[in-house]
C-alpha cells in the first residue's frame, strides 16, 4: 500500500480545496463534507463528497504513471503474439474524460456501472464526477458461495460489453462491485478500436483470472462457458501468461491452462449460442 501511495502521489489540501471549491460552485453546495477513500488505486485520488458523488482527481504523475502501465501492457500483448492494444491519455483531463464517456457507454447498453455526471479541468487536474455507490462490495469480498453465484453474471455482463463492439480493458476483482445483489463495474481503460477482438480476449482472460483464486478454476470455467463457446476460450488461453505477470492478479494460471483444454478435448466442435462473436 505504501508504494502504491507513493506512485500515486499525493496533492496538497490547498490544491485539492480548490477542487473541492469548484464542486461546491458547480452544485451549488455550502457546507460540503469531503470522505477521502482509502482505496487501492494507482491512478488518481478518490473522494467521496457529501455522501452522494464519487469524485476522482487527476494529476499529472497519474497520468504519467499510466503512460507506463499502458507501455507495459502493451509489451505484455506483444509477448502474447499479438499487437498491443492499450492506448495511452495526454492529459489528465483526457483520462477524466475518456472513463466519463466509458461509463456512459456501458450504461446504454443496460450494463451496472455507476452514473457518469462530468469531467472538467481545474488547475491542471483532470476531475471526473459519478455517482457515489454506498454500501457496495468488490466482488473479492463476498463469501465464496456468492461468489459461485455470481460468476454467471460476470461473464453475461462482459457478454454484454463485448456484443456491443466494446471492450473493459481492466477486469479485476476490485472493479467488479456487487450492490444489492447485482454485478456493477467500474474503471474501464481505453483500448484502441483496431485491438478490439484481442482486447475482449484479453478481458476474458482476466476474469478468469480474478474468479479462479476465488471458486477455482474448474468452477470459473463453467461460469465463462454459459456465455463464451470453447473457441473464445482457447482464444483467452493465449493471454493467460501475460494477466499472470500483471501484479494486481494473483491466480493459478495453468489450473486454467490446463481446464480450458480439458474442455476443449472433450468438445472440440462445440460452440454455444451464447458465444456468438461480433
Amino acid at each position: 500500500m505504501e508504494f502504491r501511495r507513493l506512485v500515486r502521489g499525493t496533492v496538497s489540501w490547498p490544491e485539492l480545496e480548490r477542487v473541492v471549491r469548484e464542486l461546491a460552485d458547480r452544485y451549488d453546495r455550502e457546507g460540503v463534507r469531503v470522505e477521502f477513500l482509502d482505496a487501492d488505486n494507482w491512478l488518481s485520488i478518490p473522494f467521496v463528497l457529501d455522501d452522494d458523488l464519487f469524485v476522482k482527481v487527476i494529476t499529472k504523475q497519474n497520468t504519467l504513471v499510466h503512460t507506463l502501465f499502458t507501455t507495459g501492457r502493451n509489451l505484455g500483448a506483444f509477448s502474447a503474439g499479438t499487437e498491443g492494444f492499450f492506448e495511452r491519455h495526454e492529459t489528465p483531463y483526457e483520462m477524466a474524460r475518456h472513463e466519463l464517456e466509458a461509463t456512459r457507454r456501458v450504461r446504454e447498453i443496460g450494463v451496472n456501472a455507476p452514473e457518469p455526471i462530468e469531467a472538467f479541468e481545474v488547475d491542471g487536474f483532470g476531475v471526473l464526477v459519478l455517482e457515489y455507490l454506498p454500501e457496495f462490495r468488490t466482488l473479492d469480498e463476498v463469501d465464496h458461495e456468492r461468489e459461485r453465484e455470481l460468476a454467471p453474471e460476470l461473464f453475461s455482463t462482459l457478454r454484454r460489453i463485448h456484443d456491443a463492439g466494446l471492450a473493459h480493458g481492466d477486469v479485476r476483482a476490485e472493479n467488479v462491485l456487487v450492490l444489492d445483489g447485482e454485478v456493477y463495474v467500474i474503471d474501464a481503460t481505453n483500448v484502441s478500436e483496431d485491438g478490439r477482438t484481442d482486447a475482449r480476449s484479453y478481458d476474458l482472460a482476466s476474469a478468469l483470472a480474478a474468479l479462479e483464486p476465488l471458486i477455482g478454476a474448474t468452477a470459473a470455467i463453467d461460469a465463462a462457458l454459459a456465455s463464451y463457446d470453447v473457441a473464445e476460450l482457447l482464444a483467452a488461453r493465449q493471454f493467460l501468461d501475460f494477466v499472470a505477470i500483471r501484479p494486481d492478479h494473483d491466480f493459478d494460471a495453468a489450473e486454467l491452462k490446463g481446464e480450458i483444454e480439458k474442455r476443449a478435448s472433450a468438445e472440440p466442435e462445440t460452440t454455444s449460442e451464447a458465444g456468438r462473436s461480433t
